[in-house]
């Protein structure tokens, strides 16, 4: 406590009401005046003495005295208060950040026991130790690495125990939605055309997935990067299980299951080349009776089907338009987007479309087939592939339409002899930012010098495609 007596007074002023003291103990720094409670022991003279005025400059330090002490105690109260401003602060966020922290791993908590719970219920998943896990991959070497997929990395794997390799897939942490949705449809899918889920460790908040390895690796490496050639039999085959998988999935399984991401890198290859189709890690569930649910845009550029772009909606009819793409690709041996062929060949629907508008459809066909294959069964899968890529959604068959199609069960479908064109009402002004168009990205690498960059730009009310190529040196 701090007792300021002003110097300027007379010692009269030494009375009760004229002494305050100031208390800086209050941790808001307000001065309080409490005069009760310092004692007065001067006594009024009768008489005062005169007052002397003398120069500041014969005493300088004097005259500056009160001065110097009256900012010392505002220093002192502000030295004081600033700690414990700042010690309130901290106090108040690690009590905010604990709890937010305590909300996290109650929402963990719950999203671990569901996710375990799906697990058990599955027909066939076997739970694994971490160890045994660890002891398979070699402690997840960097050697072992096959790849990414959906949720995280994929490392090849032996179980001694079996005697089998299998991959494992490690979950990343940070993924979060959907996770449930995702472990409940792969733990439960049981048909011969997708990849099987054979166990799972769910350990310290870390979840590993181990599926059945393919001796064959994915269907994109065969047709894009001569990986081997597949001959006309096996690529007929895969055709027809890719279509199969599609089936179950839409209308076979308990709910109907919209992949989201059909492509041929998610094609895999057993050591018999049947078809497993695999990552599910964008897959929704949607009820039998009920249309499209999902509304986030997700998929890859090139498979994805225009309205689907438009609006972020996927659906059967979205997988169909996919599937529509791989049969192409199959057929022909080519990307869905080329960037390296010529401008009237970039975007195979379209260049596949022309052929068949004039007649000349064999034209696609892959040229490292040297006409070694069935002609009536090529341009079957080529209509097929245009009919279930078809721009209109409502003009594209059902998977089981497709399917009756490819098996000679139903007539081949007349196609307009030119390509339509998508025009699709403005999607919702929430989807997009002003203004009201987005691009997308896509970059490949095509041997070790360029690099592909295909660009898809929506717009509002139409939607157009284009592409360019950069050349740079890849580090």
């Amino acid at each position: 406590m701090l007792v300021l007596v002003s110097q300027h007074q007379p010692d009269s002023c030494l009375r009760k009401n004229n002494v305050k003291s100031w208390d800086i103990r209050d941790i808001n720094s307000s001065l309080s005046f409490d005069a009760n409670k310092v004692p007065v022991h001067a006594e009024q003279p009768s008489a005062s003495p005169p007052i002397q005025v003398q120069d500041p400059k014969d005493h300088p330090q004097e005259a500056f005295s009160t001065k110097k002490k009256g900012n010392k105690g505002l220093v002192v109260g502000s030295s004081i208060d600033l700690p414990i401003l700042i010690f309130g602060l901290i106090t108040a966020s690690c009590f905010l950040w604990k709890k937010k922290r305590k909300g996290d791993n109650k929402d963990h908590f719950f999203i671990d026991l569901d996710m375990d719970d799906e697990f058990e219920k599955g027909t066939g998943p076997k739970k694994f130790s971490y160890g045994e896990l660890a002891r398979a991959t070699n402690n997840f070497a960097e050697g072992q690495k096959l790849g990414e997929g959906g949720f995280g990395d994929v490392y090849k794997g032996l179980l001694k125990e079996c005697n089998s390799y299998v991959a494992v897939k490690r979950v990343s942490k940070g993924s979060k939605q959907g996770i449930k949705e995702y472990a409940k449809i792969i733990s439960r899918l049981r048909h011969r055309n997708s990849v099987q889920l054979i166990g799972w460790c769910h350990e310290k908040g870390q979840l590993h997935l181990v599926y059945e390895l393919m001796p064959n690796a994915s269907l994109d490496k065969h047709l894009f990067k001569e990986k081997s050639l597949l001959v006309w039999e096996i690529r007929w085959k895969i055709a027809q299980g890719i279509a199969s998988a599609l089936l179950y999935l839409h209308e076979e399984w308990e709910q109907c299951v919209v992949h989201r991401d059909i492509k041929a890198s998610n094609v895999m290859l057993d050591s018999n080349f049947n078809v497993k189709l695999g990552d599910f890690g964008l897959a929704r569930l949607v009820d039998h009776d009920k249309g499209s649910q999902t509304t986030m845009l997700a998929g890859t550029v090139g498979y994805m089907a225009p309205k689907c772009v438009m609006n972020g909606k996927a659906s059967k009819e979205s997988n169909v338009y996919s599937f529509g793409i791989v049969a192409l690709e199959i057929a022909s041996g080519r990307r869905s987007i080329d960037i390296k062929a010529p401008e009237d060949q970039v975007r195979l629907v379209e260049w596949v479309w022309n052929l068949y508008g004039t007649g000349n459809l064999v034209e696609a066909t892959d040229p490292r087939l040297t006409q070694m294959f069935k002609e009536k069964e090529m341009e079957r899968l080529m209509v097929i592939g245009l009919w279930c890529a078809h721009p209109d959604n409502k003009l594209r068959p059902s998977i089981r339409q497709a399917i009756q199609v490819l098996n000679s069960d139903a007539q081949l479908p007349i196609l307009p002899s030119r390509m339509p064109v998508a025009t699709y009402s403005p999607p919702p002004l929430n989807m997009f930012s002003p203004p009201l168009s987005h691009t997308y990205e896509v970059s490949k690498t095509v041997g070790s010098e360029q690099e592909q960059t295909m660009t898809y730009t929506i717009s509002s009310s139409v939607y157009t495609s284009s592409a360019a190529s950069s050349t740079k040196s890849l580090l």
